[in-house]
């Protein structure tokens, strides 16, 4: 082996990781990944910009457990680690626009960026990040509500090989953030006489954003909470062709029409979140269900319009692995009939607040399921019966007394209890139809009648 080999190697072995505490002075030269998510004592500002200073070959940094630090650590941190590829600043509240134009300026190597929470951030260091970081593979910029259509615009046209983009919550986003569904070329004027004219503003005056090009490596991309419309939906389908991960909670503008377009992505998409889209009715749900037979993950709740039809296609499934229901009050036994005998895979089922389930119907779909591992029932009037709250896992301690009352949560083991439980019950009311008395609920596991 030559000795630049060796010497090569010998570097490399001195590498070091360190998670939840910052490095002493011998190893700031040798850090290469420094997290500090819940970091194990305090760490102030000054400690990370020292460190910051004097660690050139940081390559991934994680701050989202430290909120104090600011924009001199980051920036001292751009101007000494020339191979910097993740960075994760969540919720680091203080951190503003000059830190994000620094690191964008200095045309690191960045993979990932994280900036959730950073509220004080601008389309400004945003729209530089996009353009000045072409390798960017994850990029999470939820719950900055100051961040307009205009860098969103950016990051499409320039983040090419983004496979994550996260940008709930983002309340100023609108459909001019995203593709248009129709090239330019095909819009046309409409003979209708138009509306009196009325003020309108700089975003709403933007032309439609036309891409070029695709954005085929998408896989998770995240809008809850956006006010976005069908036809945002219908430019994102066409551009970005193979997304896996779909978050469309809190959608509320969304209809039949933008989750029939979702129809498109086709086998490529397994995860779907649709909490509070509150217009889509069974029509959709029934379409994209047969049209995307690989979904594993389906959130539905507080779609009120939704009924048993919905459920009923949606058990045919094979890969369907976790279902939330909550508040869809429209559903009924015959629901969770067809998830008993259809879902054999389902681990994961949330059905809170459907007030017409029975316990029968409940029995048999923990009878039936094999591979469930959670049941939240919070809220079922049949599960209020006595025997049956003994087995809830315990509600969080800052639940008030009507709400610890309701709880009911089952996991792992304690589904075993209550199928168990409600086995033993029905075995008492045959034998109590064998022998024509009367049958008592009891709220123990004792087999005898009386």
């Amino acid at each position: 082996m030559s000795s630049r080999l060796r010497g090569t190697t010998s570097f490399y072995e001195d590498m070091v990781t360190i998670t939840d505490r910052l490095p002493v002075e011998d190893e700031f030269r040798r850090v290469t990944l420094l997290s500090l998510q819940r970091p194990t004592a305090d760490v102030s500002d000054d400690d990370l910009a020292r460190v910051f200073e004097a660690a050139p070959h940081l390559e991934t940094v994680d701050l989202s457990g430290i909120p104090p630090v600011t924009d001199r650590s980051i920036i001292l941190l751009a101007e000494n680690a020339n191979n910097l590829q993740s960075i994760d600043l969540s919720g680091c509240k203080d951190i503003t626009d000059l830190a994000i134009l620094e690191l964008a300026s200095k045309s690191l190597p960045l993979q990932t960026v994280r900036l959730n929470g950073v509220t004080g951030l601008t389309d400004p260091s945003i729209s530089a990040l996009a353009k000045s970081s072409p390798r960017l593979i994850e990029l999470e910029l939820s719950g900055l509500p100051l961040l307009s259509p205009l860098s969103v615009r950016d990051i499409w046209s320039y983040s090419r090989k983004l496979r994550t983009l996260r940008l709930a919550h983002c309340t100023l986003l609108s459909d001019k953030a995203f593709p248009s569904p129709i090239p330019a070329s095909e819009q046309v004027e409409s003979d209708e006489k138009p509306l009196p004219p009325r003020p309108i503003t700089w975003l709403e005056q933007l032309p439609p954003l036309i891409l070029r090009h695709t954005a085929e490596n998408l896989r998770v991309l995240d809008l809850a909470a956006c006010k976005i419309t069908d036809e945002a939906i219908q430019g994102i389908v066409a551009h970005a062709t193979k997304i896996q991960s779909l978050n469309l909670s809190g959608c509320s503008l969304l209809t039949d029409k933008g989750l029939e377009s979702i129809c498109a992505l086709g086998h490529h998409l397994d995860v779907l979140l649709l909490a509070r889209v509150t217009n889509i009715t069974d029509r959709s749900v029934v379409k994209v269900t047969r049209a995307c037979t690989n979904l594993r993950c389906i959130e539905l709740a507080f779609c009120r319009n939704l009924t048993d039809m919905s459920v009923f296609e949606l058990s045919g499934l094979e890969s369907l692995r976790r279902l939330s229901l909550v508040r869809v009050q429209k559903l009924t036994d015959i629901a969770l009939f067809s998830l008993a005998e259809h879902a054999t895979a389902l681990e994961r089922l949330y059905v809170s607040y459907c007030d017409h389930l029975s316990l029968d119907a409940i029995h048999l779909l923990v009878k039936k399921l094999g591979r469930l591992q959670h049941l939240a029932a919070t809220g079922v009037p049949s599960l209020r019966r006595k025997g049956i709250q003994r087995f809830s896992d315990e509600p969080p301690p800052d639940y008030d007394a009507d709400h610890r009352a309701v709880y009911r949560v089952f996991s792992g083991a304690r589904i075993e209890g209550v199928r168990n439980f409600l086995d033993k019950e029905e075995q008492r009311r045959r034998e109590a139809e064998i022998r024509n008395i009367p049958f008592l609920q009891r709220s123990d596991d004792n087999l005898d009648l009386y």
